[in-house]
């Protein structure tokens, strides 16, 4: 049997390597268009603040282990451009020019995620860089050294946008953060939102939201950004509004689609052809507190995700754990966690949301570095159940975070939750851990 599979970063290369390890006979072709495999994307920001590291750190293994070792038939530089279902064979164009075209028997597509862009004029500039592939990140990294660049702005104060902005003024840059809405993260209530707010000015980064880009233009090597309320010269500009999911080829090839355009499979990765699965960023999933598909890209889910066609497409069924959205990040001092739903999105979904926010210490009072930690829980009115949280602090946020995505996943109720018994000692938390201190409050209002 022949397993193509489309994409060779995560999602793709971890279901290569095991479906090999699963059975060392079959046949395994990996088609990536770049000349880069299997590399931390996640790890690139904090790569970029770093000018003594290289971006090749980054690489967890290179494209000659994946066919020296493994036996895996990696062909860099070969982009897909065409899935015939009818005749099972995918086609493209190699790094010569060359077209291809290879037989499947079964397929993965993997083809992640894109930057987004915006319709503003001089957005192609040479100074304009987006960060989603280690490529990108050569050339952020190349162009802060050879234009010696000393001011940046960012477009979008999302995740990537926010880690950027630590990368960058890590590099002693003089940053400016712009943004179309009035909040950087829409899933957090506005007072915890407005902490990062404050971190960012503390940190002298100039804030401008609820502004918009009009028009970027070459300025003497350096680059003039016209806002919608005033304008500035910096030398780097980062577009970070977000990313859409790789699924043109799936779309033509007629595969049914999911939220956000996202390729729709079951929880066997299976598309709506049986033959073709489908898996990372370019995916969709099911939500564990809703039932219902999201897409939602991350690292986690990519990865368990290309082990489980690994063992489907090896005759060892295999589905995949429905998720709750855990994501954690960091913005200069700031750890920020989430997992769940936000106050909107239960109300979206349905359901009759309570919410809290509470104020607690990071560690046992008036224990040395104790910090202040914020939780915001929101819950079910009708059965109590626990539909998700959020948490900011200067510590202990990114890991608590996980107690609560457990307890979605077990779909505890904020009583059951309250009823845990978590470890306590003074260096790490108060004896009422913040989270219970939340749950507790929280039940009140149930």
């Amino acid at each position: 049997m022949r397993f193509v599979v489309i994409g060779g970063d995560a999602a793709g290369m971890s279901a290569a390597s095991k479906a090999k390890r699963n059975n060392p006979d079959l046949e395994v072709i990996v088609l990536e268009q770049s000349e880069d495999v299997s590399y931390s994307a996640c790890g690139m920001p904090y790569n970029i603040a770093d000018p003594d590291r290289e971006m090749n750190d980054l690489v967890v293994r290179t494209a000659a282990v994946f066919r020296g070792k493994q036996g895996i038939d990696l062909r860099t530089g070969h982009k897909v451009d065409r899935i015939d279902r009818q005749n099972k064979t995918v086609s493209g164009t190699d790094a010569h020019s060359n077209r291809f075209q290879i037989a499947y028997d079964k397929l993965l597509i993997a083809t992640g995620s894109r930057p987004k862009m915006l319709p503003i004029p001089g957005i192609d500039l040479p100074g304009v860089k987006v960060l989603r592939s280690l490529e990108d990140g050569r050339r952020i990294k190349s162009y802060i050294d050879s234009h010696n660049v000393r001011s940046a702005v960012i477009i979008g104060g999302g995740y990537i946008g926010l880690e950027m902005v630590e990368a960058l003024c890590e590099r002693g840059m003089h940053v400016q953060l712009v943004e179309i809405r009035d909040s950087f993260l829409p899933w957090l209530p506005k007072a915890m939102d407005d902490l990062i707010r404050t971190e960012l000015e503390t940190h002298e980064v100039k804030v401008k939201l609820e502004t918009s880009v009009t028009r970027i233009e070459s300025h003497h090597d350096r680059l003039k950004i016209f806002y919608s309320d005033s304008e500035t010269v910096v030398d780097l500009v980062v577009l970070a509004v977000g990313v859409v999911p790789n699924s043109e080829l799936a779309a033509d090839a007629g595969l049914v689609l999911g939220p956000g355009f996202s390729i729709a499979v079951d929880r066997y990765l299976r598309t709506s052809d049986p033959d073709i699965y489908a898996v990372g960023d370019c995916a969709d999933a099911f939500h564990q507190v809703t039932g219902q598909r999201v897409w939602i890209p991350l690292a986690l889910r990519a990865n368990r995700g290309g082990w489980a066609v690994a063992d489907n497409i090896t005759g060892r069924a295999s589905d995949i754990p429905d998720i709750v959205g855990t994501a954690v990040f960091k913005v200069l001092d700031l750890e920020v966690a989430r997992t769940g739903l936000s106050f909107e999105e239960a109300l979206n979904a349905g359901f009759d949301p309570v919410e809290n926010i509470i104020q607690s210490s990071s560690r046992a009072h008036a224990h040395p570095g104790a910090t202040t930690i914020h939780v915001h829980l929101v819950a079910d009115k009708k059965t109590g159940r626990l539909l998700g949280a959020s948490m900011i602090g200067k510590e202990g946020a990114a890991h608590r975070i996980n107690a609560l995505a457990v307890a979605l996943h077990a779909s505890m109720t904020v009583r059951e939750f309250f009823g845990c018994d978590l470890a306590y000692a003074p260096p790490f938390s108060p004896v009422w851990d913040p989270m219970l201190t939340a749950a507790n409050q929280l039940l009140k209002k149930l």
